[in-house]
């Protein structure tokens, strides 16, 4: 049972990345009518850095789909953290409302984290 809820919040979460990282390419989602200006600045900061959006849409597909696979959710979750941590972040200092979610995202990062932590030891040693 365990294993299937894991699978399901696994695939929601990689699928969120990968339409995050998709909509980084084709701008399909409009930016919320109410965006704090502090958040505004903030993107259009991290836009004037040509290679810096691309790059992270690039990790955020790959690294979703990734996580999806069972097998290769290990290394897509030490790919996702650095990205996830900038998320939470710039909700907690820009955009609280959407703290909640981003929470939630890092719960099941640090999930998985802690479910293959085997795996990540022959990197440390």
């Amino acid at each position: 049972m365990k294993n299937k809820i894991l699978f399901a919040a696994s695939l929601l979460f990689g699928l969120m990345f990968i339409n995050s990282g998709l909509n980084k390419f084709f701008h399909y989602m409009p930016m919320p009518k109410d965006m704090p200006e502090s958040a505004i600045n903030l993107f259009t900061a991290f836009m004037s850095i040509g290679w810096l959006m691309p790059l992270i849409a690039v990790v955020e597909i790959i690294g979703g789909l990734l996580f999806i696979l069972p097998k290769y959710r290990a290394i897509a979750a030490l790919m996702i953290f650095p990205i996830l941590v900038g998320i939470v972040l710039t909700h907690i200092v820009n955009i609280p409302s959407g703290l909640p979610m981003a929470i939630a995202l890092m719960g099941i990062e640090l999930w998985v984290i802690f479910e293959n932590r085997q795996k990540y030891l022959s990197i440390l040693n």
